[in-house]
């Protein structure tokens, strides 16, 4: 399953990396849809809003169904057909949904034929490995490229910061009975995991089912196209497109990111577990070092203009004795073993 998700970008970093070309070859930035509703955060769960990609003609009957737009949602679908008064009182979890029921399960199939796909965007996604001692949280992406930049530049026309991860879901607009706005939502598709990942869940198979999912990811612009473009591409041509990927690198992250409160860089900034070591930075983690350096300038927590606009009670300031800055400092300075890595089977 995918619980838990990081999405730091600025709604401005973010709309760049979501650059794309359409379909007469011109390239284009997705506009944003109630942008001002975005707010990045570290540690995303259910109920929250995040980020998703989707096709304009939903929201115009007139437009190139090959243009895209970013909307703010929340995690959690709800279906058109609930008739109840507040969504809270839907008693059964949607924030996920297994890729073999999503046509037969009647929260997923009416959406899914209508052709209501969207993209979900993430740094990257958390899962815990049952270990003998508790759980262990592991961050999850995609592998980011060796030109990487440390700092994105605004206004560059081609994006060269963090590669977003790009998860396969289905959103839904249910309206209140009466008078109300309306509310969009969406669920993460889940297959089940790769070699890679079942280093992760070895000990969560499900009968018969094989091993516990993760995330359905979309790995490149043309698969993303074929999900979103639902009037050129049927339902039937574009689940094909829910696979497990092994195009995917992890690291373990301190527990401090289990507590959903806790909302800074530290949530994902790689440990290395059982030794003394410290973490190095190599080429397969060089990009989450420029990332997490420039979310950190000049203080552990970021000028007050920067801060995403966070109510109080989800900003976390880091212990003294163990910043995230020092953490950086750490994987900087001194030699270790690789953080992020694929798992050999």
């Amino acid at each position: 399953m995918c619980g838990r998700t990081a999405c730091s970008l600025a709604a401005d970093n973010l709309r760049r990396a979501c650059a794309y070309r359409d379909r007469r070859g011109q390239h284009r930035q997705p506009d944003w849809v109630r942008r001002e509703r975005y707010q990045p955060s570290y540690n995303k769960g259910p109920q929250s809003s995040g980020p998703v990609l989707l096709s304009r003609r939903h929201l115009h009957q007139d437009a190139d169904s090959s243009e895209r737009v970013l909307m703010d949602m929340r995690w959690g679908l709800v279906p058109s057909w609930f008739k109840q008064d507040n969504p809270s009182k839907l008693k059964f979890n949607t924030s996920n949904c297994r890729s073999d029921t999503m046509l037969s399960k009647s929260s997923y199939k009416g959406a899914l034929l209508k052709g209501k796909r969207c993209v979900v965007l993430a740094d990257g996604f958390y899962e815990w490995q049952q270990q003998s001692g508790g759980k262990q949280p592991y961050f999850i992406y995609f592998p980011q490229s060796k030109d990487t930049m440390d700092k994105e530049t605004e206004g560059d026309e081609e994006w060269k910061g963090w590669r977003l991860l790009t998860m396969a879901g289905i959103f839904d607009c249910w309206k209140p009975p009466g008078e109300g706005e309306m509310l969009y939502t969406y669920t993460i598709i889940t297959v089940d995991a790769s070699k890679d990942m079942s280093f992760i869940h070895h000990r969560q198979v499900r009968p018969g089912n094989g091993v516990a999912g993760m995330p359905a990811i979309l790995d490149g612009d043309e698969a993303i196209r074929k999900w979103l473009d639902f009037a050129e591409v049927p339902t039937q041509e574009a689940v094909k497109l829910i696979q497990p990927t092994a195009n995917i690198v992890f690291h373990p992250v301190s527990t401090f990111v289990n507590n959903i409160r806790n909302n800074t860089p530290e949530c994902v900034a790689p440990i290395e577990l059982g030794a003394k070591k410290e973490v190095k930075a190599t080429p397969s983690n060089k990009g989450m070092l420029g990332w997490l350096k420039s979310s950190q300038e000049g203080s552990p927590l970021k000028k007050e203009n920067d801060l995403p606009k966070w109510t109080s009670q989800f900003i976390h300031t880091p212990s003294p004795k163990k910043t995230s800055t020092d953490i950086l400092q750490q994987w900087l300075g001194k030699q270790g073993q690789p953080a992020a890595k694929k798992h050999k089977a």
